[in-house]
């Protein structure tokens, strides 16, 4: 991974095919939510399969907790589909076919030179593409678990979302002053995710 990818640096903003061919960026489809980035093998890594697999009944928490999951794998845009299929996954897959994020990450996984895949890497993620987290699994066990993962998204949206404890007197107060704008859905930045102009 390239020295300057470490916790409170900003990760770069790749734009790259999804599931459908459609080209999307990483900051579009993060919006001003937490994201979880899996930097996938691919399709053909049963180790990357049980992950995903894994992942399936959280992104159902993250869905709900106003979190987002991508999977990005050197597949090509078939084998993207297949794996996203066949491990029953409902977020977006985006095909690296072209070793694009590889190269420029520099995570070409050498000891496998018949798929060329990348090191696999899950990387959580601030609002903004600011890296929080970064777990290396070469090893299946370098991966983090789920009970991890929550830990981390509870982390993040302690930090990035202004309403999180309603409980807090200043908060109450400002809510009977009618200053909504810390509160979801009614702060900037859930409005530019909803697509709705300021009040």
């Amino acid at each position: 991974m390239r020295a300057d990818i470490v916790p409170g640096a900003l990760f770069p903003d790749y734009e790259l095919s999804d599931q459908a061919g459609i080209h999307r960026k990483l900051s579009d489809l993060q919006g001003a939510d937490p994201l979880i980035l899996v930097l996938s093998r691919g399709g053909f890594c049963p180790k990357d399969r049980r992950q995903a697999e894994s992942l399936v009944q959280l992104h159902h928490e993250m869905e709900v907790g106003y979190c987002r999951l991508v999977t990005i794998s050197t597949d090509n845009l078939i084998e993207t589909n297949e794996n996203r299929t066949g491990v029953g996954a409902h977020w977006t897959f985006l095909s690296d076919a072209g070793r694009k994020v590889q190269k420029d990450l520099d995570i070409a996984e050498y000891t496998d030179p018949t798929h060329n895949p990348m090191i696999p890497y899950t990387i959580v993620l601030e609002p903004g593409l600011v890296v929080f987290k970064i777990y290396n699994g070469y090893w299946f066990f370098g991966r983090p678990t789920i009970e991890e993962l929550r830990q981390d998204l509870r982390s993040v949206s302690k930090k990035c979302r202004l309403d999180w404890d309603i409980t807090n007197p200043e908060m109450k107060s400002a809510w009977e002053r009618g200053e909504k704008d810390r509160f979801y859905p009614y702060g900037k930045s859930y409005a530019k995710i909803l697509g709705e102009q300021e009040q």
